[in-house]
């Protein structure tokens, strides 16, 4: 790959309508990200979101890209006009049935692999500690430390072996703040010796599971870093989660387009600051000026050698390995048939079995 290539494919990216535009099959074409994230404004139907897919991996050349999405059921499911409406993680965390769980994950999971859906940003992994977080709450299994794990043990391995990279989230625990990272940054105060007895533990057993992938948060835990958010930080990312807890997959940001970031650091100088952190994926899932304006500020960085170009080969190394796994040999879906997958009354009866007595 040359170096472009290469930045490339640390950028997800989101984008405006259901296909692909001029201006952005041109982005597609010369910076060849390693993949876009999906949401509602980008979905009307099954049948149109499968074209939709293939549409975009057309732009892909020898490496095909993440098509991915925030698929957590709940308040938190982007195509409700087909695909079976999943219930909430608190939902089924009452329900207390890891079988339901792995029926339930499994039915998002062939789903989306039927619309041509390959990452889903899912589970969430922290535990619902604070009863006044206003972006936690149901979209967790709960506070109860072994029912989250067995239960985003069980929704990782339905998607894995649906081919779908499941990406837990977020480290390193999100569960106890009383703000919403998206319009704001949140600041935990609490000590180390409590973020390990408790927030950080579902994340440090799951990577003990050989978890693949994980997205850091817009967090900033002031004693393990006075000065930028998990999503920017060195000691949490590199430090915490690739030496002290060894784990080898990929880290994803959240979307730097965040208020949780930008009302603190430019987003442009964000992307550099999680670079040097560790993070693997950079996602930034609206504007398309400040996508290009990222992907040309990381390539001047290694050019003007502020960023090694070999820190961006590790990250690659990781990020082809996990593509090789999951998307290759890529085959198109097929659109006329994704109606005999999604939406079935049978997936809609295990649905209803958790939401009649949960």
């Amino acid at each position: 790959m040359t170096l472009r290539e290469k930045i490339g494919q640390l950028f997800i990216l989101g984008f405006q309508g259901t296909s692909v535009s001029k201006e952005f099959s041109h982005l597609l074409a010369f910076y060849k990200p390693a993949g876009v994230i999906l949401f509602s404004r980008n979905l009307d139907n099954p049948f149109q979101a499968a074209t939709l897919a293939n549409e975009l991996q057309s732009y892909a050349s020898q490496v095909p890209l993440w098509i991915s999405i925030d698929h957590e059921g709940g308040s938190v499911f982007r195509l409700p006009n087909g695909l079976t409406p999943l219930p909430s993680s608190g939902e089924l965390g009452r329900r207390n049935s890891a079988e339901l769980v792995s029926s339930v994950a499994t039915v998002g999971a062939r789903e989306l692999n039927a619309i041509g859906v390959n990452l889903n940003y899912a589970p969430v992994l922290d535990l619902n500690t604070n009863p006044n977080n206003p972006i936690i709450g149901e979209r967790s299994f709960g506070v109860d430390l072994d029912i989250v794990v067995r239960f985003c043990r069980e929704t990782i391995t339905a998607y894995e072996k649906n081919r779908i990279l499941a990406c837990g989230k977020h480290f390193p625990g999100h569960g106890d703040t009383n703000t919403d990272s998206h319009l704001q940054l949140p600041v935990i105060l609490h000590s180390v010796k409590q973020l390990h007895a408790r927030e950080l533990q579902p994340f440090v057993q799951l990577i003990g599971q050989n978890l693949s992938a994980m997205m850091t948060a817009h967090v900033k835990y002031s004693f393990l870093d006075p000065v930028y958010p998990a999503s920017l930080s060195y000691p949490i990312q590199t430090e915490l989660l690739r030496n002290q807890l060894q784990f080898k997959g990929l880290i994803f940001s959240d979307d730097l387009e965040m208020a949780g970031v930008t009302n603190h650091v430019d987003l442009l100088d964000a992307v550099l600051l999680a670079v040097e952190a560790g993070t693997d994926h950079l996602l930034i899932c609206h504007t398309e000026t400040q996508q290009i304006g990222a992907m040309e500020k990381l390539y001047k960085a290694v050019v003007d050698q502020r960023i090694a170009e070999s820190r961006i080969d590790e990250s690659l190394d990781r990020i082809m390995r996990y593509k090789e796994k999951y998307l290759m040999p890529y085959t198109p879906v097929d659109p006329h048939k994704v109606n005999d997958c999604v939406g079935l009354p049978s997936h809609r009866q295990i649905v209803e079995t958790v939401t009649e007595t949960s």
